[in-house]
């Protein structure tokens, strides 16, 4: 990241509404976002090793506008597989959460279908995004693994962000690396090496009771810091999975495209059954007035330090609301049609880079002729002054001879 980081607009606007829970489950702090109507078996993303609860924050926007209910949580300070299945477990628990669908990309993907092999009866189905099967390849790769605990802060940090893609990005892309990058800096040095001896201990997922028709594989085309070795692996565990691959999008698809992934959530979530309340759903208002049910709202800023009420009360949720859900083929309709909108965008914004290009090339020849006349018309009366000096020295030599 170079220079000054300033964080998106959507970013501080959703900072703003939406409330950061901190719950305490033993001797681990459990951070996480939870918003959408609550009676809506929840969509729960995992992150990354370069990840917080906050790379998240699009998905939150989108799909609790739409009914679903989304949790992100950050990864907390673990230090083997089998601690963070038991504290993933009970965190579930105390935020009164059964049954989930688990969304995780990198490393979070690879916790995730642990968690599922583990704990079958709770996960209903899996979105693994540029994921992996086994860490021995990791571990292979890191020397220093049997010190990763005693490391100093400044070699983890260089350590993960060296794994992310440098070079020529398009702009999408380079921000949703710019934020991720301004996330890390906010990580303590136990969290970080925890990230890290989770990808260098040496473990793998055994198979699962899960249906492959309850598993989505989501995976960019371009790059990513897993090895597609891995990525095929994976395809190859799961081989009758949906499988919803974006042509680009690099390491962080859910911030450089959000529409796509969002989309392809939305529609594995319907996929496994899970029905959207949009009647219930609490809106995000952009003058930060507060959104439906106001009670809710007013005590929304407690909600941070109490893990008591942070289930909700779903009747509440549902009294102001006027507009009835959307019907099934209507609701595919707007997929469609937000397909659609966003091959128009593209469209859009091609032109207008082919309107540029013509700019460029229009100034840059006006810049060349103007050069060329700014030279002519300043050496042509030096060229004149000085024929005229040379040829009356000449006139007058041939006078002397």
């Amino acid at each position: 990241m170079k220079g000054v980081y300033s964080a998106p607009g959507d970013y501080i606007h959703f900072k703003s509404q939406v409330p950061l829970h901190k719950i305490p489950i033993g001797s681990k702090q459990w951070r996480y976002y939870d918003f959408g109507p609550k009676v809506v078996t929840p969509l729960i993303c995992l992150p990354g090793t370069a990840g917080t609860a906050d790379v998240y924050y699009k998905q939150i926007m989108s799909l609790s506008m739409k009914g679903y209910r989304v949790i992100s949580v950050d990864i907390p300070c673990v230090w083997n597989h089998q601690e963070w299945i038991q504290s993933f477990e009970k965190f579930l628990d105390a935020i009164d959460v059964h049954h989930i669908h688990l969304y995780g990309t990198s490393l979070g993907g690879f916790l995730a279908q642990l968690f599922a092999q583990h704990r079958p009866r709770r996960v209903k189905s899996l979105i693994l995004s540029n994921t992996f099967l086994e860490t021995s390849s990791f571990s292979a790769a890191m020397r220093w693994a049997p010190i990763v605990g005693w490391a100093p802060s400044f070699l983890l940090k260089r350590y993960i962000l060296t794994g992310i893609h440098d070079g020529p990005q398009e702009p999408f892309i380079a921000d949703s690396v710019d934020f991720v990058v301004s996330q890390v800096e906010t990580l303590s040095r136990d969290d970080l090496a925890s990230r890290l001896a989770f990808t260098v201990d040496n473990a793998s997922v055994g198979p699962l009771l899960l249906s492959d028709s309850f598993i989505t594989i989501m995976d960019t085309n371009d790059y990513s810091s897993i090895p597609q070795e891995l990525k095929d692996q994976l395809g190859e565990r799961y081989p009758a999975a949906r499988q919803a691959y974006l042509k680009t999008g690099g390491d962080f698809p859910f911030l450089s495209r959000p529409d796509e992934v969002n989309l392809h959530l939305q529609l594995h979530l319907r996929q496994v059954g899970v029905e959207a309340k949009p009647d219930l759903v609490r809106t995000i208002p952009k003058d930060g007035s507060g959104g439906s049910p106001g009670k809710e709202n007013d005590e929304k800023k407690d909600h941070d330090d109490q893990p008591n009420s942070i289930g909700g009360n779903p009747e509440s949720t549902s009294k102001e609301s006027q507009s009835p859900p959307a019907p099934e083929s209507s609701e595919y309709h707007g997929l469609y049609d937000q397909l659609l909108s966003t091959a128009k965008v593209i469209s859009i914004s091609r032109e207008d880079s082919t309107l540029i290009k013509n700019q460029h090339i229009l100034a840059t020849g006006v810049l060349f002729q103007l050069t060329w006349q700014f030279f002519i018309f300043s050496l042509l009366p030096i060229y004149v002054c000085s024929l005229y000096i040379t040829q009356n020295n000449v006139w007058k030599f041939r006078k002397l001879v």
